[in-house]
């Protein structure tokens, strides 16, 4: 492979592992706030557990009365969509920060076959 084409390898492999960076930066944000969410159902679950009043809920920016009942399983469907989110986040995480490594590997095996470092 000529100096040029090597070179020009590395310059897309960078590029590429800065694109990649970026995009585990923003499911990084995005597990995070999936955990917060999570942990917010956890407690308003914990708080509905102790209410012996009346239960009022959010609905499209209105706030309206309802059974204790009905407000456990909107917190518990809206926990699982939460829960599979998380863990769909999660994995797309691990296997960019997988791939980010072999990116890391293969730009520094050309950069040192290049004789770029001396």
């Amino acid at each position: 492979m000529a100096a040029g084409e090597q070179q020009a390898d590395i310059e897309k492999l960078l590029k590429d592992y800065q694109m990649l960076q970026e995009q585990i930066r923003s499911v990084g944000m995005q597990v995070e706030q999936l955990q917060a969410q999570k942990l917010d159902m956890e407690r308003a679950n914990e708080e509905l557990g102790k209410s012996t009043g009346k239960i009022y809920i959010s609905v499209g920016g209105v706030i309206v009365e309802t059974t204790k009942e009905k407000a456990i399983a909107d917190i518990s469907d809206r926990a699982s969509l939460t829960n599979a989110r998380l863990q769909s986040a999660n994995k797309t995480y691990t296997e960019m920060r997988s791939r980010e490594k072999q990116l890391n590997e293969k730009i520094t095996a050309l950069y040192r076959g290049s004789g770029a470092g001396t």
